[in-house]
């Protein structure tokens, strides 16, 4: 015989299911991202009040150069990458001002959000996601006073500079052969021995955003 329920257990079973949140469900996927922040930056149309200089060398420091393919204990970041190109357009042009230097360093501040496409990948899919890396390199040019799309000559200053870490980074610690490197991005960069010890040493993660951050407000004078 099946025990009956009263009707006050039914009435207070009824108002805990009514109270229970309901699992909804989209057709549409999510676009944005939700940073430590607190911030949810929206990919489709990134805003730059949704940007935060600490979420990207956070992102930076955690983000794998060469796809982790590179020596030592720790990845070569992004983030170290980075403060290394700048090192490379400083010696390139010693009197590059503050607002260009910082340009150099956020040159690849989406990748917090996209991580690192290596080049290879970038070439099996073609150039798709490039549309979407403009949109957030805008966004994040407005956030920190800098013009949405640099000028050709800074564009051309940071990709020497960007090879020339390259070379260094393929010959330094990823394996590549001195001419395999050059024929990929042509010739090293003149750095002392000194910053070749220091940028070329992959840094742990804390390091890496400490470093970043430094930098970021001396050159954008916080």
């Amino acid at each position: 015989m099946t025990p009956c329920r009263s009707s006050g257990a039914t009435a207070v079973v009824e108002t805990l299911h009514r109270a229970l949140p309901t699992a909804r469900t989209t057709d549409e996927p999510r676009a944005w991202q939700r940073m430590l922040s607190g911030r949810r930056l929206d990919l489709l149309d990134p805003s730059p009040l949704d940007i935060e200089i600490e979420d990207i060398a956070h992102g930076l420091a955690r983000v794998a150069r060469w796809n982790g393919q590179t020596k030592g204990p720790y990845i070569y970041s992004v983030a170290q990458h980075c403060l290394l190109v700048e090192a490379v357009a400083r010696v390139r042009v010693p009197r590059l001002d503050r607002s260009r230097r910082l340009a150099v360093l956020l040159h690849d501040a989406p990748e917090y959000v996209i991580g690192d496409m290596i080049s290879p990948f970038k070439t099996v899919i073609g150039d798709a996601y490039k549309a979407v890396e403009r949109r957030l390199l805008a966004a994040i040019h407005r956030r920190f006073g800098l013009p949405a799309q640099s000028a050709a000559e800074l564009d051309a200053l940071i990709q020497a500079a960007d090879h020339g870490a390259a070379y260094l980074e393929a010959t330094r610690l990823a394996g590549f052969e001195a001419a395999e490197a050059r024929r990929f991005f042509g010739r090293p960069p003149a750095l002392s021995a000194a910053m070749e010890r220091d940028y070329l040493k992959p840094w742990s993660a804390a390091t890496a955003e400490a470093r970043y951050l430094e930098r970021f407000r001396k050159l954008a004078g916080d």
